[in-house]
């Protein structure tokens, strides 16, 4: 059994559905395909880029769509040509979709295709209002943002 019940934690939580959601979500998918295989690399504080291996498909099959908090990538290959007789089909010829819970602030930022390999880089930019600001007591009413500070959430 690789399903696992949260609802017990659900009761004693608070703003944490969304994260169980995305771990209930992603423990369904991950019994379907895994085809195309991809590593997802860290690149920097905020940037990250995802590969995919995509061999034999042109950058006109495949079609990348960012939304809010997903990423679509779909490859569709041509139907084969009836001009060509194969003896043996190694290389996967089938069509693929392949999403990705991207996480809030996070844009995509360029894709490219080289030697069988989709690179899509993202980076995550977070607005001003929403970083983190130090409050200083019996100071003015306003409050300055924390450049580097991981720890003043």
């Amino acid at each position: 059994m690789n399903r696992f019940d949260f609802t017990p934690y659900r009761r004693t939580t608070v703003g944490f559905d969304r994260l169980f959601d995305l771990l209930e979500r992603q423990a369904r998918a991950q019994g379907g395909d895994n085809y195309p295989p991809f590593n997802i690399e860290r690149r920097g504080d905020d940037s990250y880029r995802i590969t995919l291996a995509v061999a034999g498909f042109k950058p006109d099959e495949l079609d990348i769509t960012a939304q809010q908090n997903l990423l679509v990538v779909k490859g569709s290959k041509a139907d084969l040509d009836d001009k060509q007789q194969f003896l043996h089909v190694g290389i996967a010829n089938r069509g693929f979709e392949r999403r990705f819970e991207l996480a809030d602030f996070v844009r995509v930022e360029a894709a490219d295709l080289a030697d069988g390999l989709l690179t899509i880089d993202l980076l995550r930019e977070v607005p001003e209002a929403m970083k983190p600001k130090k409050v200083l007591i019996g100071a003015p009413k306003q409050l300055s943002v924390i450049e580097g500070d991981a720890n003043a959430a």
